[in-house]
Formats: C-alpha cells, sequence, structure tokens
C-alpha cells in the first residue's frame, strides 16, 4: 500500500471535526489531543525505560520508597496507560458522540501539563513524597473520567463499558496509593496484578473500536467491498475470563484451578481473531490485520502460558509470562494506537512499509527475548539487557517517521 499524503482524500473518520473549536492561533501540535500526546509518550518510553536499565543495574539510587519493583510495574500500567487512554479517548470520543468539543489548544496543554508533573513526582517520588503523587495522578484519571462521561450517561450505552472500566481501573489505583501510603493492608504487588487485569480489560474494549476504524478503513482504501465488524460475543466472552483469572490469582494464587483458567483466558483471547475471517473477502494477508491480530496472540500467549506454569508446578516463571501480555499484548496495542492514530487523524491513509513492519517485528521480538527467559535461564543477564534496548526501538522509529505529522496541519487542510 503506498503513501497516498501528495493525493489527499476526505476520509469517513472526520465528521467529528465539524465540532472543531474556534480558538485562534493554535499549533499544529496542540491541534488535537493525540498530537502532543504522542509526541511526549514516544520519547518517554525511550526515556523512561533507560532510566529503569540504570536503575536496576546500580549505576543511578532512586530507591522509590525502598519497592522499586512495585513502583515500575505501577508506572508501566498507570503512567503510561493514562497516556494511552487520553490519546484513544480525545481522538475517539468526538467521533463516537458528534457534538463533543474536542480539546485543544490552551485546554489540551494544561492537560499534558498535569500528565508531566505526575510523572516527574513520580521520578522524584523519595523527594516529594506519595501523596503529592497520588494527588497528580488520579487528577489525571479523573479528568479522564470525567471527559468520557458522554460514554457512560449515554442512554444507549453503546460505549459506556469504557467509562466503567476507567472508573474501576480509579479506584484501584486510589486503593494502591492507600496501600503505599500505609491506609490499606493489601499488598501492592497484589492490588498491580488487579490493576493489570482491568488495564487488559479496558485494551480489549478499546481495541473493538480501534478494529472497527482501522480495518474498513484500510478495506476502503483497497476496494474490499465487505464490512469487518468487531463481535461483542468474542470481545465479553474474553474480558470475563480474564475476570475471572484476575478475581482467582487475587484470592487463591496457588489453586491449580487458576492454572486452568489461564488457558481459557487465552484461548478465549485468541478467539477474538476469528473476526477477521470475513464472508465474501479475504483479509488475513492485510498487513494491519496482521500487526492488530498479534495484540491478541500475545495477550492469549500471555495467560496461556501463565496457566501452563501454574499447572506444571512452575509458579515461579509466571512473571516472564507475565511479560507476553505487558511488553507484548499491552506494547504492541499503544504503538498500534500510536500508528493508527498518526496516519488516519493526520488526513493521510494507513500506509504499510519497511519501518511499519520493523516497529512491529522488534516489539514483538523484544517480548520473546523478555518471556522465554525461563527456557533459557543460562542466558538470563542477557536477555535482560537486549529484550529492554530492543522494546526502545519501535518508538525511535515512530519518532523518525511519525513526529513530521504530529507537528505539521492535516494533510487533507481538515482542522485537528
Amino acid at each position: 500500500m503506498g503513501n497516498t499524503e501528495e493525493n489527499p482524500q476526505i476520509l469517513h473518520a472526520t465528521s467529528h471535526y465539524l465540532y472543531y473549536p474556534e480558538e485562534k492561533n493554535v499549533p499544529p501540535y496542540l491541534a488535537y489531543g493525540f498530537r502532543p500526546i504522542f509526541l511526549l509518550l514516544a520519547p518517554y518510553m525511550i526515556i523512561s525505560m533507560l532510566l529503569w536499565g540504570l536503575v536496576w543495574s546500580g549505576i543511578i539510587n532512586i530507591p522509590f520508597m525502598d519497592n522499586i519493583l512495585v513502583w515500575h510495574i505501577y508506572e508501566m500500567i498507570f503512567g503510561v496507560l493514562t497516556a494511552g487512554t487520553m490519546a484513544f479517548l480525545t481522538t475517539g470520543l468526538p467521533e463516537l458522540f458528534p457534538g463533543t468539543v474536542p480539546f485543544i489548544g490552551k485546554k489540551l496543554k494544561y492537560i499534558m501539563i498535569l500528565w508531566l508533573a505526575g510523572r516527574l513526582s513520580f521520578w522524584l517520588i523519595d523527594v516529594t513524597g506519595v501523596y503529592l503523587t497520588a494527588l497528580l495522578n488520579l487528577s489525571m484519571l479523573g479528568w479522564l473520567i470525567w471527559f468520557a462521561k458522554d460514554a457512560v450517561l449515554d442512554k444507549l450505552q453503546r460505549h459506556a463499558s469504557l467509562g466503567y472500566a476507567m472508573v474501576v481501573l480509579f479506584i484501584i489505583e486510589t486503593w494502591f496509593f492507600a496501600a503505599m501510603a500505609g491506609h490499606a493492608q493489601t499488598a501492592p504487588m497484589d492490588i498491580l496484578k488487579v490493576a493489570l487485569g482491568a488495564s487488559v480489560i479496558l485494551i480489549l474494549l478499546a481495541l473493538r473500536r480501534v478494529n472497527m476504524e482501522a480495518v474498513n478503513e484500510l478495506m476502503e482504501d483497497k476496494g474490499i467491498d465487505d464490512v469487518y465488524i468487531a463481535r461483542p460475543p468474542l470481545t465479553n466472552l474474553a474480558i470475563f475470563t480474564v475476570t475471572v483469572f484476575t478475581v482467582v490469582e487475587f484470592l487463591y494464587p496457588n489453586n491449580s484451578a487458576l492454572g486452568w483458567i489461564g488457558l481459557a483466558s487465552g484461548a478465549a483471547i485468541l478467539a477474538i481473531t476469528n473476526d477477521y475471517i470475513l464472508k465474501d473477502k479475504f483479509i488475513l494477508n492485510q498487513p494491519y490485520v496482521i500487526y492488530l491480530s498479534l495484540i491478541f496472540i500475545m495477550l492469549g500467549v500471555g495467560y496461556a502460558l501463565m496457566g501452563w506454569a501454574i499447572l506444571n508446578g512452575e509458579i515461579e516463571n509466571i512473571t516472564h509470562f507475565r511479560h507476553f501480555i505487558t511488553s507484548g499484548g499491552i506494547g504492541l496495542a499503544y504503538l498500534m494506537v500510536m500508528i493508527i492514530i498518526s496516519w488516519i487523524h493526520t488526513g493521510r491513509h494507513l500506509t504499510s512499509n519497511i519501518y511499519i513492519h520493523a516497529m512491529i517485528g522488534l516489539m514483538v521480538t523484544a517480548t520473546l527475548l523478555r518471556g522465554l527467559i525461563p527456557f533459557y535461564q543460562e542466558y538470563a543477564h542477557e536477555l535482560y539487557l537486549y529484550s529492554s534496548i530492543v522494546w526502545t526501538l519501535p518508538f525511535m522509529i515512530y519518532i523518525k517517521v511519525f513526529f513530521k505529522f504530529l507537528t505539521a496541519p492535516r494533510a487533507d487542510g481538515i482542522k485537528g
């Protein structure tokens, strides 16, 4: 598929631009919610991974309240989640609910300052304290819930599940900070495992919407006369099994039944890829269908391997296999959202090229290097290091390919 930037067309994903604010002199990088988020998120992914490497290697000393591992997991779940969710909601909700006014300009700048303040307070938590970090980060997620209120209050409840999932995550994050501040007795690591399950559910819900837009946009560009529909029953079954796994792991982490639930969760998530089998047309050879299906494959393999480890009495390997979910599935989900939105919502068509192939391939490679450590224990140190380095490379490529789009007006002349 070639780049059609020189011959832009009006895409079907532009109806929400009819309600674009009248604010004057808005720079391109503040012209729509996803622009500053992606401009900051890609470098943050790289810098934070570098900082974690320096922390784990002992080169720099950031005690993180004497619980480095817990805070590392927190930041990779909640710190990044808020940015990714904000990009999805500020771009998608005005499209899903025509009449919703997009966030741009000064208002958008202030929200990004809040997110940056949350990240700064996190890295300086031993200086600023847990309460400031909690206030800033909960305020950010609270604002996202307020922005998504139209989805929750929608009489038809078409996308209310997104809002409900965010409310659950807000409660879990509050619970986590209460535990870290000594006001709750639950082990923080147990809370973060619950948070991971809730994050996977939010991503599964979001992917239904992303798939509907991206795959149908792709087929329109390719002249494929068919319609892709993300079937709710398949997603709902996956959400149910992930919910059961999360609850059982929290209450009965050593119960062998958790192994079978893990296998069931993996199978249910993998079953979502059946949506790509259309009645009349074959699209499984389309690059973006392959990219998106890899998200479900990584998530499904992660849950299945955790189930397998439990049934084989190798519970210590769950941490490694969980990286198929985090580094692989969730990482790919963030990356694909960044790529798809950066093409479509800058007035361009989905384009597959060597750079996009490399980004996806490197993310999968990094996941394999990290997740397969139990099978190559003698190379564990090297695999830890190499997987971290390889995981940052897709975001470096993203900067090279997409930053010029994010800092320039839309190619089709539409505002935003």
